[in-house]
This record gives structure tokens, sequence and C-alpha cells, in this order.
């Protein structure tokens, strides 16, 4: 699609132009009218004309003073002029300053639409040729960038290619810093070209000598001038609104310095996470932090001694005063790292006793194992903070699962010793030490009956044996399990075996006699 201008001042011609060329087999975008050099020069100025159809002779702006005029401004469009015989002179004039072909007035028809699609089929060359052009620059510029971005991450270069590759941009490579930026993006803002538009700020403050991409994920590096202040590129990123965390190299000399510049954009990086209200981290922040430490092993101990217990808040608190930015600040990040990993420890080793019990809860201990993966600090603590607080519910119950176990087998141990005495189910759970109304309905959620149901099935569970392999009295053997009158147990019995104690024994004596004379004649 092409975008054609046409300049006359008389407005006949125009039309007549205009009409002409909507009738012609052309790609065409926008067509755009004149009426002097003048009015023409302001389009041209404002939108991307690929070609100009000008009268040579106008009032205030001739044709040939508007060539002129965009080879000054270095305006690129081409020319097609339209004069008549006696301007001829003039005509030889705008072949020379580059016009691309001459009609006389009138214009004809067919003359008209052989100089346009002459010219359209140039400038679509033209275009072509640029975009190709543009895409093998492209691909050189990426694979360079590639190479350098794996040269600097560790990959072994020889000695040629790093002279090479320095001696494209000497004045850089001689006195660079490495800067290592990651945008802080929130939810729901748009961040796909947040690189690339850093990348263009990064440009218009080192101009583009000096400043080189070398990475854009998962981290946006460049190398920069170090000529320029350390702070200037800061300002412009908040300038313009970008919330960056920058981490900034002290100067450097020669390309052989990358890897290690490298390594020091990382190590300043992650010291970002110690002063999260810092946008921009410079060598001279770190220089002063403490290398030598001992872990606060104590106030971890006292801190786990609190999971399985109802104090979450005091466990919210020992993690903040653990992780207290007063002493991180303290000290280099890896107090940090360290800190971290012995909490992580910690918390494996109480998973690992209560993970039976869990079914199919778990504790996501993973993602705390890098701190690095989280946007800051703060984030970090609050991640650390809620497997803690989970780890502490999931103890608490399995304590008081555990525990619940313990009192029950007491309390299913003392029923099966203390059936036969007068036996209620307060005197069951002051034998356990639970609260009446809890161990009620602990042990129906857990033994599926209640105590007097359960009571009543052990008392008959003892009669039922004795009715069939003893001869004790009826009446004996409600007292010997338990209940105060013959006539309770009789009901009890009935209700749950459907006939009377009596009937019961006369069943299970005349099924052993059968079962002794199947016997006897087996034999």
């Amino acid at each position: 699609m092409i975008n054609i201008l046409i300049v006359d001042d008389q407005k006949h011609i125009r039309d007549g132009l205009q009409a002409m060329l909507r009738q012609f087999p052309l790609q065409l975008e926008n067509i755009y009218c004149a009426v002097n050099g003048i009015e023409a020069l302001e389009i041209l100025r404002q939108h991307v004309i690929q070609l100009v159809i000008t009268d040579i002779r106008m009032p205030d702006m001739d044709g040939l003073t508007l060539m002129a005029q965009t080879k000054e401004e270095h305006i690129e469009v081409d020319f097609l002029i339209i004069s008549g015989y006696s301007d001829f002179a003039y005509a030889q004039r705008a072949i020379g300053l580059g016009a691309k072909g001459y009609l006389l007035k009138p214009v004809k028809r067919e003359d008209l639409q052989t100089a346009v699609e002459h010219v359209e089929h140039e400038i679509r060359t033209r275009q072509a040729l640029s975009r190709n052009m543009e895409h093998i620059s492209r691909r050189a510029q990426e694979t360079d960038r590639k190479e350098l971005s794996m040269y600097m991450q560790g990959a072994v270069s020889d000695e040629g290619w790093v002279l090479q590759t320095q001696g494209q941009n000497p004045e850089l490579w001689q006195n660079y810093r490495l800067c290592l930026l990651r945008e802080e993006l929130w939810i729901n803002q748009p961040g796909a070209d947040s690189s690339h538009s850093i990348e263009s700020i990064a440009y218009r403050v080192y101009g583009r000598e000096g400043c080189v991409c070398l990475q854009h994920r998962p981290y946006l590096i460049l190398a920069v001038d170090a000529a320029v202040d350390p702070g200037v590129f800061p300002a412009a990123l908040k300038a313009e609104q970008k919330d960056a965390i920058t981490a900034m190299t002290g100067p450097q000399q020669g390309l052989k310095e990358l890897p290690n510049s490298y390594t020091q954009a990382l190590e300043l990086y992650h010291h970002s996470y110690l002063f999260p209200d810092r946008n921009c981290i410079l060598p001279t922040h770190i220089d002063r932090l403490d290398q030598q430490w001992e872990l606060p092993y104590e106030e971890l101990y006292a801190l786990f001694q609190l999971i399985g217990t109802k104090n979450s808040g005091t466990i919210t608190q020992g993690i903040s005063k653990v992780f207290h930015k007063d002493t991180l600040q303290r000290y280099h990040i890896r107090y940090t790292q360290q800190l971290s990993r012995a909490i992580v420890q910690m918390l494996e080793e109480y998973v690992r006793v209560i993970r039976p019990y869990m079914g199919e809860e778990t504790l996501d201990i993973e993602c705390l194992r890098n701190l690095f993966d989280y946007p800051g600090i703060r984030d970090y603590i609050q991640a650390m903070q809620q497997q803690l607080l989970r780890l502490n519910q999931f103890y608490y119950e399995y304590k008081c699962s555990y525990r619940n176990t313990q009192d029950l087998n007491e309390a299913i141990r003392f029923i099966h010793e203390s059936y036969h005495k007068p036996l209620d189910l307060a005197m069951v759970s002051n034998h356990v030490s639970l609260n009446y109304a809890y161990f009620s309905n602990l042990f129906k959620k857990n033994i599926g009956k209640g105590f007097a149901e359960y009571l009543r099935d052990v008392r008959l569970d003892k009669a039922r044996r004795l009715l069939a392999e003893t001869d004790h009295k009826i009446v004996e053997i409600a007292t010997m399990v338990g209940y105060e009158s013959y006539k309770s147990f009789t009901r009890a019995f009935r209700e749950v075996m459907d006939m009377q104690p009596t009937e019961y024994r006369q069943l299970m004596r005349r099924k052993y006699d059968s079962e002794g004379e199947y016997q006897d004649t087996a034999l």
C-alpha cells in the first residue's frame, strides 16, 4: 500500500488526477492533495508519502523548490513532474533533482498510469530490499548478542573471537558497566514488551554506541558506557515510571572481564532482596556487609517448639524477628540464604514425623528452597510464614489425634476391665482425665457408637459366653456382667438378640449337642 500526494494550484486538475488514480489497478492507501509547495511540505512532514505528483509552476512555492526542500529535510519521497511545453527547462532541472518522470499537460490517462506503475514498482522493490537488509541485519545482531550472552555466562571462546568482537565496539568495551534489570510488574499490568521499553530508554541515555543488549530474559542485561554517571539511567527509568530493580557493576575494562562482570551483577541483584526500598544497587552498597556470622539456632529451636500449639501469632512474629531487615542488612546475602535453608531443613524433619497422618494434605516446602523465585524478600517471608502456620495446624491435629488415640485405648481397656462393676460415662472420662462432653463426642466419633451402647455390647458379649459355656443361673449371670437387676438384663438381651436369655442358652446347647453327635458319627 502506498500514499500519493497531488500538488497543483488548480482544483479541476487535482480532482481529475485523483479520479484517474482511483481507477488504476494500484494498491493505494491514501491520496492527499495540496494547492502549493508550502501546503505539500506540511503534509510530507506529518505523513509517510511514497509518491508526489506535482506541477512545476505554482504560487508561493513551486515544484522545484518543494523537491529541493524535501532533500534538505531528508524526506524520502519520489516525484512525478507535470508541466506544459514551455516549462521544459524546468522539467530538466526537476529530472536533475531526481524526479522519476515527466508528464505534459494535459495529462493523458495511459501516460499517468504507465508512469505511476513504474514508480510503484521501484518503490516496492526498494521496500522489499530494505526489509531483506533489515532482516539480515537483525539476524546478525541477534547472533552476535547470543554469542556475547553465552560468553558472558561462561562459554569458552577463543582469543580471536574476543578480539574481533571487542573491535566492533572498542570504545564501549574499553570502559563499561554491566546492568542487570528486572521490572516489577503488578497483576494485570501489561509486561510483554517491558524489557524492550527499558532497553529503548537505555539507548536514549547512553546512545547507540554506548549501550549493548546482552540478554532479555529472565533479566535484561546491558553493557553501558561507564563514563556516564550511574545515577542517570535509574533516574531516567523513574521519570518514565518504570519500577525496575537495577544492579550496576563498577567500571570494567575489556571484554575478557565480561564473565566476571556477570557474576558481580548477579551478586548485586541478589543483594537487592536485602534492600527492597532501593531501586539501584551498586558495589558500594554491599562492600560494608559482614562476611562472618552465626545462625540464630537457639531462636529457631525456640520457634519450632511452638509448632503444634495454638500460638500461631507468636510463630508469625518469630519468623518476622529472625528475618528482621536490620539483621539481614548487616550481613552478606549468603546469611539470608543459609537462614532459609536451616528453616527448610527443620520443616522437613517435622513433616517426616507427621507425613503418615497427613493423608492427601501436604506442605509446599519446595516453594521455599529458592529465595530468588520471589519478587522480593517480603514475599518470601510471607510464604515462609504461611507454610509454618500450615505445619503448626497439621502438627496440632496430629498431637491431638495421637493423644486421643492413647486416651481412647485406655478408656476401652478400662471398660473391658470394669464392665462387671457399676460403670457410667462420667467414671470413664474421669479415669482418662477428659472433659465429660468432649470424651462423649470423641468416643462416638472414633468408635462409631455411643458409650452406653458400647458398654451394653461388651456386657452382653460376656453374658452370651457365660450362657453358652456355664451352668450359672441367669440372675447370677446378670450380676456377673454388671446389671443391677434380672429384669434390666433380660430386657437388654431381648432387644439385641430378639430372644430371651433362656432361649439363647437352649439354642446354643442344642447346637453343641448336634455338633457332638456329628463328631461321633464321623469317628
